[in-house]
This record gives structure tokens, C-alpha cells and sequence, in this order.
């Protein structure tokens, strides 16, 4: 086993910016530059970060939800050479819906050490200029795209506590709708394309919020924050199927 081996490397979970690229910590970048191998969601974007910190001759490994058993493979292989590799995403911090979760959790398995670097991350960010009560919330990532989507959303909507979410531009005026269906008097807040130029804040009602988005298409993921109000109870203004099937077109 791993952890019987002299010299293994270390695995580091490094959070990188969200958009400015200056929103990263001192420990980061000494990580990334210490690190010999360094594990990315895409290279490509990765690249742009590591020029503008003057990191280079680093080998990289592409490492996404597509290749992730190969890439785990070849990450270990590197670790049990000693070598010590640091594993990034787009933006945030990995493993928080992104890329990361099996890796961590196999190598943790496998007795390698896994270390995390904190930093930027769009819940917290989001969460710390939310005016509606966060104290307690549950956090539920991404939605499914189609199957298991409405069934989510209701046991959401049941819990009568707030609750946050992920959503991609293609399909957030959907969640809207299906929000406004099943949390009518819902409170919401979004944050989209935060540290970044076009960065956008809104509160308020679910109807609220759909007049306040622009027509045209949006940029940017969103963090949404729903709190629900005192009139919603469990099973009430179930979805109906006719509405999700209209709401699956973007």
C-alpha cells in the first residue's frame, strides 16, 4: 500500500479565482509553484492562470469528469515516484460540484495524503453578500438537466428551510419558473459572474427576479439562494408535467 511507501507525493486541492485573477492566496501560488505535476479541469484556461502568476515547466494533466479513472491512474503513479501534484478546476474550489470528488476520495482510500489550499469558492462568495438568512442552509449543487429534476426540486421545496443552488445560464429562467410554481412566495437571491466585469446581485421575489433578468441570454453561472416564505408546506403546487416539458427547451 501507498501509505507503506517512503517518499509518496502529496495530493494539494487548490481553490483558483473565480474570475479576477487576482483573487488568489500567497499559499496557492507557492503550492503551484512547488508542485511538479498539476492536475486541470482544462489545461487550456489553466494555462492562462499559471502565465499570469509566471508559473511554467509544470507538467499538466488534463483531469475532468470525462477521463477521470485514466487521470487517477496516472496521478498515482506520480505519487508513489514522490512527486507531489496539485489538482485545480475552471475556478473555485475543486470538488465542489467540479471535478475532484473520486480522486480525493480514492486516494484518501488508498492512504496518500490529501491536503486542501483554500481560497475562492462561489457559494461562500455568494453567501457572504446574500441579504436573505443563511445562518443554516443546504446546499444542492447543480440540478439534473432533465431526469430526476423535478423530483429533486419538490423534495427541496418540502424542506421548508433555504436552500442553494448551481445553474448555467441555458437553463436558470427554467428553474424561475419552476420555482415560481412550486415556492410562489419564495425570497431569491442571485449572483452571477462574480469578480468579473459584468458581476450582477438581485433579490427579491421569484417574479421579481424574472422581470429583472435581461431578455436577451445571460452570461455566466449563477449561485441561486432560495428561502422559502411561510406559505409553503411539503407537496404544495406540485410540478406538473406539462410545465417541465414546456421548460426543457431553452
Amino acid at each position: 500500500m501507498p501509505s507503506g511507501l517512503r517518499h509518496t507525493g502529496t495530493l494539494y486541492v487548490v481553490a483558483t479565482p473565480l474570475g479576477n485573477l487576482d483573487d488568489i492566496t500567497l499559499r496557492a501560488i507557492k503550492t503551484l509553484q512547488n508542485s511538479e505535476a498539476i492536475a486541470c479541469e482544462d489545461t487550456r484556461r489553466s494555462s492562462i492562470l499559471l502565465r499570469h502568476l509566471g508559473i511554467s515547466g509544470k507538467q499538466l494533466i488534463s483531469y475532468h469528469d470525462f477521463n477521470e479513472p485514466a487521470a487517477i491512474s496516472r496521478i498515482i503513479r506520480l505519487l508513489e515516484e514522490g512527486v507531489d501534484v496539485s489538482l485545480i478546476t475552471d475556478a473555485g474550489t475543486p470538488a465542489i460540484s467540479d471535478p475532484g470528488f473520486l480522486m480525493v476520495r480514492t486516494l484518501r482510500e488508498k492512504g496518500f495524503t490529501v491536503l486542501p489550499i483554500p481560497g475562492p469558492s462561489a457559494l461562500t462568495a455568494a453567501l457572504s453578500v446574500c441579504p436573505l438568512p443563511v445562518n443554516s442552509f443546504l446546499f444542492a449543487g447543480f440540478l439534473p438537466h432533465k431526469k430526476g429534476r423535478k423530483t429533486r426540486l419538490e423534495q427541496l421545496s418540502s424542506l421548508g428551510a433555504t436552500f442553494v443552488l448551481y445553474e448555467s445560464p441555458y437553463r436558470v429562467r427554467k428553474l424561475l419558473g419552476e420555482l415560481a410554481l412550486l415556492l410562489p412566495d419564495a425570497e431569491i437571491f442571485i449572483a452571477r459572474e462574480m469578480t468579473k466585469i459584468h458581476e450582477e446581485y438581485l433579490s427579491g421575489s421569484v417574479e421579481t427576479i424574472i422581470e429583472k433578468l435581461p431578455e436577451e441570454k445571460v452570461r455566466g453561472e449563477f449561485v441561486v439562494v432560495v428561502h422559502p416564505g411561510s406559505a409553503s408546506s411539503p407537496g404544495k403546487n406540485p410540478l406538473p408535467n406539462k410545465y417541465e416539458e414546456h421548460a426543457d427547451h431553452h
